[in-house]
């Protein structure tokens, strides 16, 4: 039976107590079952205590002591004290040594942002090239995730007409399904009432795609700083193609009728309207370029005013938290002072190895002592500052790595998601807390020690999506169309407009 389209699933979810209630089963690769006890572990010196999902596999021998203690943090429902993992107080006194819950919650998101490469399709021999492969009712189901809580509540679009030719992707065929569009991420809602009671909140997470190659992306910035136009002051600027990829549309395109800007925003209206009065959260994630757009996502929801709440005479605010992986920097001083100012929580993960975190703003950024005076005084154009606070990973930690001077694995998301699980602080011995399968490092790149038998970049469809018809001839299938907008978006996007005037 063919799969409901996108746009049924976002009128669905205009009735969200209907929650389709199913059990799926889910890859043993991307789906990490463990006992909640196994994870207090106490590690003495010489014990060897990391493990992965291969039995036959063994783990080589790390120097180092380190006593390890979560029963405080195991003891602690997450529900209790979310706004902290969140990073209400800028995630003081969880981060060395790491809490356990936000360990998980980091890595829990970091999966969030790695379903829109698992999912998209970047075969430039494929008509369907720069989309994504599944239709949004199964999306989550498709990529072993069914048990997360979650369904997706619209997918987001760009223009692929702007000036960062290497970020997208386009397909080598004549009859393409959009000549001008290519599939960015989505926006998804917790619709599970149990892990609702275990989140402690209602979550809308938004998750950008980041970059299907490496560094040639990169190559193709300007290092141009512009003025966003989201606010009065023209002093807060940010990266010329990051605000492009973000507010470009190109009107004969249905994909692209509404700018990025416009899908997402709306699409976050509408769902605080209809889950008002609950508890919410707004969780936004991304890797690579994907986190810069996360970045500026969140600011913008925060600069429109978009999570405040004006309950009768109480007013508050919905918290706004970015899960950054190997971003690189997005705007100037002013936007990251902005962004404290307006309560946006961002935790940049990033691998101390990767070049993409320190770019742009080689010559002036955060780091330097006079920023400040240059962007003022001087006027200086090419100033820019990270947002947010830093956890710094070091691969080289990792006893399951290999010494490598390739570049992309330094950046691989997956990689990061394996360093985090092994992290436990600064100087404190590398130990996998939740046994999270190694073999999902290789997925993409060729990271992992010989010895372990993965091999690298192992991850593609079953014959490279090929599949017999009716005749017994091998094609590459039809896939149901996706409606590029559900109809109600105009509608909550006047709302988002009036609430910026």
């Amino acid at each position: 039976m063919a799969s409901p389209s996108l746009h049924l699933l976002s009128l669905n979810l205009n009735h969200p107590k209907l929650t389709l209630h199913a059990t799926f089963h889910s890859s043993s690769l991307t789906r990490h079952n463990w006992n909640q006890k196994t994870r207090n572990l106490n590690f003495q010196s010489g014990i060897n205590c990391s493990t992965t999902s291969f039995s036959s596999l063994t783990t080589p021998q790390v120097e180092g002591t380190l006593v390890l203690n979560e029963d405080d943090d195991e003891e602690r429902p997450l529900s209790q004290f979310w706004n902290e993992i969140q990073g209400c107080n800028n995630w003081d006194g969880l981060l060395d040594p790491m809490n356990s819950h936000l360990r998980r919650e980091i890595i829990r998101y970091g999966e969030f942002a790695q379903a829109c490469y698992d999912s998209f399709d970047f075969d430039p021999n494929s008509k369907y090239c720069g989309s994504c492969k599944y239709q949004g009712a199964r999306f989550f189901e498709k990529l072993g995730m069914a048990d997360r809580g979650y369904q997706i509540s619209r997918y987001l679009y760009a223009t692929s007409d702007i000036n960062l030719p290497n970020f997208f992707q386009k397909s080598k065929l004549s009859s393409v399904w959009s000549t001008h569009a290519n599939w960015m991420g989505y926006v998804a809602v917790c619709t599970d009432e149990d892990e609702v009671k275990r989140l402690g909140r209602r979550d809308i997470v938004v998750s950008w795609r980041g970059t299907v190659t490496y560094l040639e992306w990169i190559y193709d910035l300007k290092d141009i700083l512009h003025s966003p136009n989201f606010t009065d002051d023209p002093s807060i600027k940010m990266e010329l193609g990051f605000y492009d990829l973000y507010t470009k549309k190109e009107t004969t395109c249905n994909y692209c009728s509404f700018s990025a800007r416009e899908q997402v925003l709306a699409e976050i209206k509408r769902l605080l309207e209809y889950y008002d009065g609950e508890e919410i959260s707004i969780t936004i994630t991304g890797h690579s370029l994907g986190a810069a757009l996360a970045i500026i996502t969140a600011y913008d929801i925060a600069e429109l005013g978009l999570n405040l709440i004006n309950d009768g005479e109480i007013a508050g605010k919905i918290p706004v938290t970015v899960y950054s992986f190997a971003g690189p920097r997005v705007g100037n001083l002013k936007f990251k002072e902005r962004c404290e100012e307006l309560g946006v929580k961002v935790l940049r993960v990033i691998n101390i190895h990767d070049k993409v975190p320190t770019v742009p703003g080689i010559f002036a950024n955060e780091k330097l002592q006079f920023q400040k005076y240059l962007e003022e005084t001087v006027s200086f154009p090419w100033s820019y500052a990270h947002v947010g606070v830093e956890l710094a990973l070091d691969h080289t930690h990792s006893p399951f790595l290999k010494p490598t001077n390739d570049l992309g694995c330094a950046h691989n998301l997956e990689a990061h998601l394996h360093l985090l699980d092994g992290y436990h602080g600064k100087g404190r011995r590398f130990c996998l807390a939740d046994k999270r399968d190694i073999a999902l490092v290789n997925k993409d790149c060729n990271f992992l020690k010989r010895e372990y038998g993965v091999p690298p970049h192992w991850r593609q469809d079953e014959n490279k999506g090929m599949v017999r018809d009716s005749d017994g001839r091998w094609v590459l299938p039809e896939r149901p169309r996706v409606e590029a907008h559900p109809h109600e978006i105009a509608h909550h996007l006047q709302k988002v407009l009036k609430i910026a005037q």
